[in-house]
């Protein structure tokens, strides 16, 4: 039985308002694939793009593996997103025609132990939304904390 891992993206909820989601597959190298397992990778920085109609996922960070000499990966490069046809005609035409973007939400590794990327079709928030957020946020918490007391 393996462990399940998760690399949350966690400035993507508070900086993007999320439309639609997707759980996309991704090409890797053995040694990635034994990084993401050790829970040695980021995607706080990452976002995705289209190259010849094909989705790749630019600036995830998965470090090297430790154990491995030789044939170790690169850090930072682009690695493809596996998606089905459809799903990529329908994210390429709103991302031309509607200005939305792709963002990694969520890095894991599924029962089968392969890893897949959650992704996201966002629209990018302004500050006054990111503060309405902050708000609900911190009233929530109050809200809680005098709940726990009088309980």
């Amino acid at each position: 039985m393996q462990k399940t891992v998760n690399i949350l993206n966690k400035r993507a909820r508070f900086d993007y308002e999320i439309i639609d989601r997707y759980t996309a597959g991704i090409v890797l190298a053995g040694s990635e694939i034994k990084s993401i397992r050790l829970g040695k990778a980021s995607i706080a920085e990452s976002f995705c793009e289209f190259q010849n109609s094909e989705l790749f996922a630019i600036n995830t960070n998965i470090e090297e593996y430790a154990y491995s000499r030789n044939f170790n990966h690169t850090p930072k490069s682009e690695r493809k997103l596996l998606l089905n046809r459809k799903e990529l005609k329908s994210l390429e035409k709103s991302i031309q025609n509607q200005g939305l973007t792709i963002i990694p939400l969520k890095l894991f590794t599924n029962e089968k132990g392969m890893a897949k990327l959650e992704i996201a079709l966002c629209r990018g928030k302004k500050n006054y939304d990111k503060r309405e957020t902050m708000k609900e946020r911190d009233s929530k918490r109050d809200i809680d904390r005098i709940k726990k007391i009088y309980k």
